[in-house]
Protein backbone atom coordinates (compact mmCIF):
# COMPACT_ATOMS: atom_id res chain seq x y z
CA UNK A 1 0.00 0.00 0.00
CA UNK A 2 1.21 3.50 -0.80
CA UNK A 3 1.39 5.30 2.64
CA UNK A 4 1.50 9.00 3.64
CA UNK A 5 2.29 10.34 7.21
CA UNK A 6 1.85 13.68 8.30
CA UNK A 7 2.40 15.42 11.60
CA UNK A 8 -0.89 18.07 12.45
CA UNK A 9 -0.58 20.82 14.48
CA UNK A 10 -4.04 19.89 15.89
CA UNK A 11 -4.94 17.30 18.45
CA UNK A 12 -6.73 13.70 17.06
CA UNK A 13 -9.64 14.14 18.23
CA UNK A 14 -9.80 17.42 16.16
CA UNK A 15 -9.04 15.72 13.39
CA UNK A 16 -11.44 12.76 13.56
CA UNK A 17 -14.20 15.49 14.31
CA UNK A 18 -13.90 16.12 10.84
CA UNK A 19 -13.49 12.20 9.61
CA UNK A 20 -16.67 11.26 11.68
CA UNK A 21 -19.29 14.39 9.99
CA UNK A 22 -19.72 12.32 6.65
CA UNK A 23 -20.68 15.27 4.82
CA UNK A 24 -17.43 17.24 4.64
CA UNK A 25 -15.79 14.04 2.84
CA UNK A 26 -15.82 15.92 -0.27
CA UNK A 27 -13.97 19.13 1.07
CA UNK A 28 -10.81 16.84 2.27
CA UNK A 29 -10.82 13.72 -0.04
CA UNK A 30 -9.23 14.56 -2.80
CA UNK A 31 -10.88 13.40 -6.17
CA UNK A 32 -14.17 13.64 -4.16
CA UNK A 33 -16.56 16.52 -5.95
CA UNK A 34 -19.68 16.04 -3.74
CA UNK A 35 -21.53 14.00 -1.01
CA UNK A 36 -25.03 12.50 -2.12
CA UNK A 37 -25.94 10.96 1.30
CA UNK A 38 -24.37 9.63 4.27
CA UNK A 39 -25.80 6.93 6.31
CA UNK A 40 -27.07 7.88 9.69
CA UNK A 41 -24.64 5.32 11.30
CA UNK A 42 -21.58 6.67 9.90
CA UNK A 43 -18.71 5.98 10.12
CA UNK A 44 -19.92 2.50 12.46
CA UNK A 45 -18.64 -0.52 10.37
CA UNK A 46 -20.63 -1.78 7.34
CA UNK A 47 -21.90 2.01 7.11
CA UNK A 48 -21.65 3.74 3.31
CA UNK A 49 -21.24 7.52 2.02
CA UNK A 50 -22.28 7.95 -1.63
CA UNK A 51 -20.03 10.34 -3.30
CA UNK A 52 -19.60 11.81 -7.23
CA UNK A 53 -15.67 11.36 -8.19
CA UNK A 54 -14.31 13.23 -10.83
CA UNK A 55 -14.96 16.97 -12.50
CA UNK A 56 -18.60 17.67 -13.81
CA UNK A 57 -19.76 16.65 -16.28
CA UNK A 58 -17.91 13.68 -15.98
CA UNK A 59 -18.56 12.60 -12.78
CA UNK A 60 -18.60 9.34 -11.41
CA UNK A 61 -21.37 8.19 -8.83
CA UNK A 62 -20.60 5.35 -6.23
CA UNK A 63 -19.79 5.13 -2.17
CA UNK A 64 -17.23 4.22 0.22
CA UNK A 65 -18.24 1.81 2.98
CA UNK A 66 -16.76 0.97 6.27
CA UNK A 67 -14.78 -2.03 6.96
CA UNK A 68 -13.36 -1.40 10.74
CA UNK A 69 -13.53 1.65 12.65
CA UNK A 70 -11.43 2.88 16.17
CA UNK A 71 -13.11 6.16 17.04
CA UNK A 72 -10.18 8.87 17.10
CA UNK A 73 -7.61 6.04 16.08
CA UNK A 74 -8.58 4.56 12.68
CA UNK A 75 -10.84 4.27 9.98
CA UNK A 76 -10.27 1.74 7.31
CA UNK A 77 -12.48 2.24 4.03
CA UNK A 78 -13.48 0.41 0.86
CA UNK A 79 -13.69 3.41 -1.74
CA UNK A 80 -15.91 2.54 -4.70
CA UNK A 81 -15.26 4.66 -8.37
CA UNK A 82 -16.04 2.09 -10.96
CA UNK A 83 -15.87 1.45 -13.91
CA UNK A 84 -12.10 2.86 -12.27
CA UNK A 85 -12.60 0.00 -9.28
CA UNK A 86 -12.24 -0.08 -6.06
CA UNK A 87 -9.31 0.92 -3.08
CA UNK A 88 -9.02 -0.02 0.46
CA UNK A 89 -7.83 2.88 2.60
CA UNK A 90 -6.64 2.81 5.98
CA UNK A 91 -6.73 6.28 8.25
CA UNK A 92 -4.88 6.42 11.28
CA UNK A 93 -4.72 8.35 13.76
CA UNK A 94 -1.77 9.16 16.88
CA UNK A 95 -1.86 11.82 19.48
CA UNK A 96 0.85 13.15 20.33
CA UNK A 97 0.52 15.66 22.81
CA UNK A 98 0.77 19.75 22.40
CA UNK A 99 -1.64 19.79 20.47
CA UNK A 100 -0.30 17.55 17.50
CA UNK A 101 -1.25 14.00 15.99
CA UNK A 102 0.72 11.91 13.14
CA UNK A 103 -2.11 11.00 11.18
CA UNK A 104 -1.07 8.86 8.12
CA UNK A 105 -3.19 7.56 5.03
CA UNK A 106 -2.07 3.93 3.52
CA UNK A 107 -4.30 3.12 0.14
CA UNK A 108 -4.23 0.62 -2.90
CA UNK A 109 -6.36 -0.56 -5.39
CA UNK A 110 -7.75 -3.74 -4.59
CA UNK A 111 -10.45 -4.29 -7.92
CA UNK A 112 -11.04 -2.64 -11.60
CA UNK A 113 -8.66 -1.31 -13.81
CA UNK A 114 -6.34 0.06 -11.17
CA UNK A 115 -5.11 -2.88 -10.05
CA UNK A 116 -3.92 -3.64 -13.27
CA UNK A 117 -1.13 -0.81 -13.13
CA UNK A 118 1.95 -1.65 -12.02
CA UNK A 119 2.22 -0.66 -8.30
CA UNK A 120 5.52 0.82 -8.86
CA UNK A 121 3.54 3.65 -11.34
CA UNK A 122 0.52 3.82 -9.67
CA UNK A 123 1.76 4.27 -5.96
CA UNK A 124 3.39 7.63 -6.58
CA UNK A 125 0.09 8.75 -8.05
CA UNK A 126 -1.41 7.77 -4.85
CA UNK A 127 0.66 9.18 -2.63
CA UNK A 128 0.80 12.70 -4.30
CA UNK A 129 -2.87 12.83 -4.17
CA UNK A 130 -2.83 11.71 -0.15
CA UNK A 131 -0.44 14.44 0.75
CA UNK A 132 -2.78 16.75 -0.49
CA UNK A 133 -6.10 15.26 1.33
CA UNK A 134 -3.43 15.14 4.48
CA UNK A 135 -3.40 18.67 3.88
CA UNK A 136 -6.65 19.91 3.24
CA UNK A 137 -7.72 17.57 6.31
CA UNK A 138 -5.56 19.15 8.78
CA UNK A 139 -7.04 23.06 7.30
CA UNK A 140 -10.02 21.30 7.92
CA UNK A 141 -9.47 20.39 11.62
CA UNK A 142 -7.26 23.75 12.41
CA UNK A 143 -10.64 25.75 11.28
CA UNK A 144 -12.91 24.26 13.44
CA UNK A 145 -14.99 21.78 10.56
CA UNK A 146 -17.24 18.91 12.17
CA UNK A 147 -17.02 20.86 16.13
CA UNK A 148 -20.99 21.81 17.11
Amino acid sequence: MSTVTQVFKAPAADVWKVIQEGWLYSGWVVGASRIRSVDDQWPAVGSELHHSVGSWPFLIDDSSRVTAVEPERKLELLARGWPLGEAKVLITLEDLGDSRCRVAIAEDAVRGPGKVVPKNLRDPVIAVRNRETLRRLELMALGGAGRS
